[in-house]
């Protein structure tokens, strides 16, 4: 018998549902409807994602996050501003968003929700209960944020280009080792979030920035260094740096990932479970899917 510590463990897969909920909502035809007329198509996409994925790697544990209201976000009590330049999602996707997380129980998958965390919180918040327990971890994502939660051994898995990059490869990805991202992130801004940055501060000149320091900390002890280093006009960023410092470290607080909320879970809670046919029907009869689902959910229940 093969000894046990010699077996290869599988990581653990942590998926960001917003990204897959919302590509199918604009992917997915929006006929996709139940029998009320009302859409489906996001849950209808986001399934059989999942039920793909479970098909191609056969995991053994795993977890989806989701996003709940970004109004109580703990981020908008650090700064009010964050996401408020969003459109609210509309009324079908939000109750897409709740099917979405039927399913996940339906195929034997944890899900989690935080009103005060965001999904990339509850992500990181794993990814370090399972690195306590030894285990790797695959992030599946497109979200260049979560690539600051890689650590030697991890991969963070473009599951849409179907692009995997471990730890060596984020900084050729992304533009800085996954340490430095939060930093990176700070610097630059994102006008996605509404996170203000530092201005005239890009993604060229932060990558540079923290070749050569390991975190903002670092930068402004020493930022009389930035003129020593070869960088395109570093007078200029150096001056915008002195200017901007208390929006680069309030930037900082919003882009670095929690690893650290509270989530009452075991590793053990993450074990796959095989699919509960009774209750994935019990959905696909209420909002009229076919045999697609329904047959992939019968091969996933043969393969556990």
């Amino acid at each position: 018998m093969l000894n046990s510590e010699f077996v290869v463990q599988q990581p653990v897969y942590l998926i960001d549902a917003s990204v897959f909920v919302f590509r199918a909502w604009h992917s997915v035809p929006i006929e996709v409807v139940d029998p009320d007329g009302n859409a489906v198509n996001a849950l209808h996409g986001f399934s059989r994602f999942l039920g793909d994925l479970i098909e191609q790697v056969r995991p053994q544990h795993m977890a989806v996050a989701f996003d709940a209201s970004l109004v109580t976000s703990y981020r908008k009590r650090i700064y009010p501003a964050y996401k408020a330049n969003r459109e609210p999602a509309p009324e079908d996707l939000k109750r897409q968003f709740l099917q979405c997380q039927r399913v996940c129980a339906g195929l034997g998958i944890a899900s989690f929700v935080s009103g005060e965390y965001e999904a990339d919180d509850v992500i990181g918040t794993l990814a370090a209960r399972a690195r306590a327990e030894g285990r790797k971890v695959v992030i599946v994502t497109r979200d260049k944020d979560l690539s600051q939660l890689v650590r030697p051994g991890d991969e963070y898995w473009d599951y849409i280009s179907d692009k995997r990059f471990g730890y060596d490869r984020i900084a050729d990805r992304f533009g800085v080792q996954p340490e430095r991202m939060a930093c990176f992130l700070a610097l630059m801004g994102d006008a996605v979030d509404n996170i203000p940055g530092v201005p005239g501060v890009g993604r060229k000149t932060a990558s540079t920035l923290f070749y050569h320091f390991e975190s903002l900390t670092h930068l402004y002890n020493d930022l009389d260094r930035v003129l020593k280093i070869k960088l395109r006009n570093a007078g200029f960023v150096c001056g915008q740096l002195r200017d901007y410092r208390e929006s680069a470290f309030l930037a900082r607080q919003l882009t670095e990932i929690a690893c650290d909320m509270p989530l009452d879970v075991e590793l053990d809670q993450l074990r796959r479970r095989p699919p509960d046919l009774g209750e994935l029907n019990k959905l696909y009869d209420t909002v009229g899917f076919g045999r697609l689902l329904r047959n992939q959910a019968e091969r996933i229940v043969a393969l556990s």
